[in-house]
């Protein structure tokens, strides 16, 4: 079971757009947020409209999450907003010859979920989509300071050691 199931039977949908909303309750966020590895989510809902075209169905929307993630750096909160779009289509799992064989998805089959028996989870695929959508390196406003204090350099100064012209710069001194 998914920490934040919202399922859609398929014969309860047509190509008729069905307009839906849903929202985490304070234990899917909790439970979302361990999976995750988030400090807290604040708020997740989501609202979207639900087509079907024979056994696939389209699902066209937009999550709004208020998230808080630990700093890279300092572990500190990092507190985001995420007000994302998704284009998700359900398709029915393809009958392969074993389970733990690779689908290869095409360009256009990336926001493709597979579902198995006659429903869909919304739940999870807004799940999925905030995944996708968190930063994945959060930092907080300390974080610069903590890293140069660990002697971490920034890119910028590692790619100016890297560059072909720092070796020249070393015969010049």
């Amino acid at each position: 079971m998914n920490e934040f199931s919202r399922r859609f039977r398929l014969d309860a949908l047509s190509d008729a757009p069905r307009r839906v909303q849903i929202e985490a309750t304070p234990g899917e966020r909790g439970a979302l947020a361990r999976r995750f590895d988030l400090i807290a989510i604040a708020t997740l809902t989501a609202e979207a409209e639900l087509r079907r075209s024979g056994d696939a169905v389209a699902a066209v929307g937009r999550l709004r999450a208020r998230v808080s993630q630990s700093c890279v750096a300092t572990a500190e909160p990092v507190e985001a907003a995420v007000d994302e779009d998704f284009c998700i289509d359900f398709r029915p799992l393809r009958a392969a010859g074993h389970p733990d064989e690779e689908i290869e998805l095409g360009e256009n089959e990336l926001d493709t979920i597979f579902y198995e028996g006659g429903e869909i989870d919304l739940g999870e695929a807004v799940a999925q989509t905030l995944a996708l959508a968190l930063d994945p390196y959060p930092r907080s406003p300390e974080a610069e300071a903590a890293l140069k204090a660990a002697g971490v350099r920034s890119e910028e100064e590692a790619r100016a050691e890297t560059s072909p012209f720092a070796g020249l710069k070393g015969l010049k001194e």
